[in-house]
Formats: C-alpha cells, structure tokens, sequence
C-alpha cells in the first residue's frame, strides 16, 4: 500500500532485507508528527485525532495525543542532537505551557488532572510520555522555558507520584515523572520513593530467561520489551546511572535471546498479548538494547528486526490515507483493540523510534543488515521462566509461540469464562496469523463441552519447558470455565502438552474429571491464506466416525484476514481420557497422516513414534518430554543421545 508521506530512496545495497536506512526512520517520525498535528488544538495542548474514544475519554484521548507524539519527536530531536528542521519542539514547548495553565479546567486547552488509576487514570499514563520528552530534549525545550512554565509542569507532573498506579507496569510512569525531576533539580523524598518502589516491584516481578512478569500474576507479552525493559534502562541511560544498568542490561541481554527469534521472516512480531495496536513499538527492545549495548545481536540483525518491523505495518495499512496509525493491526480492527484504546494510542508505536538514540555513525545504522534469528535456520526454543515455546521455520518465515504460561489474571480475581482474552488463552499465535474474534470459535484451543456449552482457558499453570537439538516443548494445565450454567465442575481439568519439531506440532492433552456425557474439541490454526492441518492420531473419531474432523467458519476473522476457517476434531470425554493430534501451519501442506506410526499409552505415559524412527515420550505424572531415537521406545527405556528437559 502507498505511504502519504514521501520517504527516502530505499538502500538495498547496505539493507538488502528492507531498503530502509536511518533517514526512512526520520521520514517516518516526520510523517507521523505531521499528521497528528493536523489535529491539534489551537495552542497545541491536546491533539484530538478523530476515531472512536477511550473508555477515559475525549480529554484524555487529547492529551494522549500529544504525549505519545512527543516521545516521536523527542527521539527524532535528540537523535539528530538537538537538529530541528521542522519546529516540533516549539510545538510542544507551546503545549506544554498551554496544557498546565488550569488542569482540569473544561476548555480548550487544559490538560485532565492525574488521579488513581481506577478513576479514569489515564493521564498517569501520558504523564510518563511527557516526562521522557522532556529529558530527552532538555537542553532544547525544558532549558528554555520559563519558570513559572517549568514550576507548573512541575506541579502538574508530581500529581503522578502521590497517586496510586495499576498493579503492573505503571508504576513504571512515576518512575519515569521522578527520573526527570531529578534530573532537573527538583528531586526529594518523593521522587526518591517513587524511584525505589518501582525498582523494588520490578525485582519481584522478574521470573529470568531475561523476562519480567506485568504485574503480580503471570502476564508476559510485549510489555516487556516496550515498558519493563525500555524505561529503567532509559532513565540509566540518560542520567548515567552506570550501577542500575550494569544491574539490569544483562537481563535485557538475555531477553533479547529469545525474543529476536519472536520476529517472522515478514517483520512482523508474533500477535500475541494487549495493545498490539502498538505495532512497531515491539521492537523498541531491540533498539534500546543497540543504543546501550545490552545485546547480543549483532548491530545489523538488529537494524534488520527493528526497520522490517516497522517497514511491515507501514507497507500493509497500519496507516490512514490522512497519515495517521489507525486503531487496529495492519488497517483498523476493532477485536485487537481493548476499553482503554483512543484514537492516539497506536502512537506508543514512537517508542520503537528510540534506536534513533544511537548517532548516524553507529554501527545500528552503518553495519550491512543481516538476517533476521527466524531467517537463518528453523529453531525451537524453550523460555521455560513465561512458560513459552518458540518455533520458527526458515522457508516460509513463520514463527508460531506456544503459549503454556501467560494469562492475563491477575492473583486476586477468579477465573470468569467473561474475561476470556483471545490474546493470551489460546494455545498458539505467530507472527502470520491472529485469534479468532470472542464471538467466533477458538482457535488453537481445546474445549470440554457440557451441556453444549464450551469451556474457556483463563488461569495458566505452567508444568515446564525444554528443548533439545531441533526439537522442544511446553506445558502446563488450566481449570476449564463455562460461560453460563456453573462456572468450573469440580476435579475437571486439562493437561497440555506441546512438542514441537521442525512444522509439527505434537498436541497431548489429558482431560482428567470430565462428568457423563462431556465432549472435547480441539481447533487448529485460524488462516485462509496459509496451510492449517490438524490431525487425530489419539483418542479423536476417525474419518468415519460420528466425530470424524470439520472445518469451522470464523465469519469475524482475524487481524490478517477478514474471513478464516480452522481444522477442528472432536470426541466423547467422560473421566478421564488422553488425546494425542498433530497439527501444522505454512505455505504448503505437509504429510501429517503419515507423519506418525504409532502411539501408545501406557499408564500415565504417551509413546509417539515417528515414521523416521524417532519417538517421542510424554509423561504426565510428573510431566516430562524425552525425544531421540529408537532407544526411547518404551517408558522405561534410557538413553544417552535422548533429549530430556
């Protein structure tokens, strides 16, 4: 699709993946700011872009838009030391000032007040946002205010330090409020308890592998790479705090491990998680760990993820015919988004502009892009801290995540089949395909039906991960919910286990508790454009069966595609019973029917014996994976060349 702005002549000679050079990334900031500020108010406070508004509203979405913008043009400016060719930071300086003449104040101008988070908390949010405008562009914008401007930004900022967050990363914004402050002078025993109770929550959620939790619960998504990661790591590296970055570089290091391989052969990430209208803000990570040098990716891999991601979203719609990032994936699409989305949202996508901190000399910008992890070879690879597991596969540049240990329930809520996020429980999302939308069926997903009513997975309880050469897996179990009658059966619940090798996906479930009468289906992946296969090698109906494989309509579609149909098995379920199916996604179809030879269940234990004389051995009690050659093909069996996790 056509960009209504003009970029650069694309390089393919240093970027032979994706044309695209450091000045495309200030052409696109550029674009951006210019279109947003077509919808400013007259002095510039509030930027009201036009779509459907945020449950905090119209003045909240306002300031939202000018928060969000801001950080695009503080890295645009302080990339390009101080260079402004446009005027963006007279813009902002001018909002600024308009915006903290009378908080809360019903007119034109003025900004919301900062309140708690569950009292429309949007503006502690935004808050952070401007902050970091702020100290990025300090000797620029801040250095030539006023005081009585700088004493009310002040003012109007600190309200974030004595008001109460969300129980996740937003305790990560007064951090950001308090890291400025100090840096202009204006530091005291708040900001310091901000700053240490942040980094305190920060320590307790992190589980390693490089990943922090969002929150108390087990929520693991792009939060880390675009919050949890980004902003401590900012402050460090913008006020020189050398001990907190050698403290927590290392764990972005680490992060950056597995989570370069979340990055299809296409550019995109892997859909997967909130806020995904966010975009290429998930390769801010990859960025910030190429300015600080917390990574290990070499400077045009990282160049690579980072320029394909955005290059992805502006070649496929992401962006109105007037310039703006809609509220959606690719174009709009309301079933990516959540309440708190406003029309400015999607411009948390500037923090990806945060790779513009490393001069135009670096090695970000001058090294010959390399391929990205996913493009090199196929890969599997176990982060057993989230409970996930990542498979790639280099011919088609697909990367599939199995998701066996992020939710999004938080410790103290129940499990209400209500809150069923498409975005985190399903059992597997790539980079190439979306989840069907609530009102369509599941993809991905295995149901306990009873009485006609098909269960949900909310509560994820990882069992483990690991990996070995070429092949890994994931588990865990979850306690079905049903949407109407009673909302769990007592003793009912469901074991999973994911294999994966090369295209293949070995999928063993065991249902334990299921009442008279119960069902179970299990959906595979949700495409019309790609390959999605599903087979019952376990346990399922044959062919010629009353339960023999369908196919399911989703009319609502996903992100990618406005109509999909996914494979779908199903089989009888009482007590307690153990289902074995391969499924597979790609471009070209593969032999799944033929793929296997044999299963056997002994016990506990499934034995799947592949037709190149392989075999895979699944425990429940207690769960564990083994895969190697014929030498595992009894429960009992050992073996030194066997994989074991």
């Amino acid at each position: 699709m056509s960009i209504p702005f003009e970029l650069p002549a694309e390089d393919r000679g240093a970027n032979p993946h994706t044309g695209y050079t450091r000045a495309h990334w200030e052409a696109v900031a550029d674009g951006l700011l210019a279109a947003a500020w077509r919808w400013a108010t007259p002095q510039g406070a509030l930027l009201g872009l036009p779509g459907r508004p945020s449950a905090s509203g119209v003045r909240s979405d306002g300031l939202e838009g000018y928060a969000r913008t801001f950080l695009a043009a503080g890295f645009r400016v302080a990339g390009a030391g101080g260079a402004d060719p446009h005027g963006w930071l007279d813009r902002y300086a001018r909002g600024l000032a308009a915006g903290t003449r009378a908080p809360g104040r019903d007119d034109t101008e003025s900004w919301p007040l900062i309140l708690d988070h569950h009292v429309r908390g949007q503006p502690m949010v935004e808050s952070a946002s401007v902050a970091l405008g702020l100290a990025l562009t300090r000797p620029w914008l801040w250095d030539r205010l006023d005081g009585d401007v700088q004493d009310r930004a002040e003012r109007w900022l600190r309200a974030a330090l004595t008001h109460v967050p969300a129980p996740n990363n937003w305790y990560l914004f007064p951090f950001m409020v308090a890291s400025f402050l100090e840096s202009v002078g204006r530091g005291d025993a708040a900001t310091a308890r901000a700053m240490e109770r942040a980094l305190g929550l920060l320590e307790t959620w992190y589980r390693g592998d490089g990943w922090y939790a969002d929150g108390d619960g087990r929520a693991f998504d792009h939060y880390n790479g675009w919050a949890l990661h980004l902003y401590p790591l900012l402050h460090a590296h913008l006020t020189g705090d050398t001990g907190l970055a050698d403290r927590l570089g290392p764990r972005l290091r680490t992060h950056l491990e597995g989570y370069a391989l979340l990055f299809g052969g296409d550019g995109a990430p892997v859909h997967f998680g909130r806020s995904l209208t966010y975009r290429f803000a998930a390769a801010a990570a990859v960025g910030m760990g190429a300015v600080t040098g917390h990574t290990p990716l070499a400077p045009g891999t990282s160049r690579r993820i980072a320029s394909g991601a955005l290059r992805h979203f502006l070649d496929r719609g992401a962006l109105t015919a007037d310039g703006l990032l809609s509220l959606g994936w690719h174009g709009p699409h309301p079933a990516t988004l959540q309440p708190y989305s406003g029309p400015a949202s999607p411009y948390w996508a500037a923090k990806a502009f945060v790779a513009l901190l490393a001069p135009a000399d670096a090695p970000l910008w001058t090294a010959p892009e390399e391929p990205a992890p996913s493009e090199v070879a196929d890969r599997v690879l176990a982060l057993p801290a989230p409970g996930l597991l990542v498979q790639s596969t280099r011919a088609d540049g697909i990367v599939r995540l199995h998701n066996h240990g992020s939710d999004h329930v938080r410790p103290h809520e129940g499990e209400a089949a209500a809150e069923d996020d498409p975005h985190y429980g399903r059992l597997a999302y790539s980079t190439h395909t979306g989840p069907t939308a609530p009102a369509d069926a599941a993809d991905n997903h295995l149901a306990v039906v009873v009485d006609g009513v098909a269960s949900v997975r909310r509560r994820i309880r990882p069992l483990g991960a690991g990996h070995g050469d070429g092949w890994g897996w994931a588990a865990s179990w979850h306690r079905p919910v049903f949407g109407s009658g009673p909302p769990m059966v007592p003793g009912l619940r469901v074991e999973s286990v994911t294999v994966a090798r090369g295209r293949y996906e070995l999928r063993v479930h065991r249902v334990v508790g299921a009442p008279p009468g119960a069902r179970v289906t299990l959906t595979g992946w949700a495409t019309g454009a790609l390959r999605s296969q599903l087979v019952g090698l376990y346990g399922w109906g044959g062919p010629d069966s009353a339960d023999g494989p369908d196919e399911v309509l989703a009319p609502a579609g996903t992100a990618y595609e406005p109509c999909v149909r996914m494979p779908r098995l199903s089989a009888a379920a009482e007590g307690t019973r153990v289902f074995v199916a391969l499924a597979a996604l790609g471009a070209e179809p593969l032999p799944l029917a033929s793929a296997v030879g044999e299963v056997v269940l002994s016990g506990s234990e499934v034995l799947v014996g592949w037709a190149e004389g392989e075999w895979t051995q699944v425990g429940f009690d207690p769960p564990r994976v083994r895969h190697g050659g014929p030498a595992v093909d009894r429960p009992s069996a050992s073996s030194s060349n066997a994989g074991r996790a």
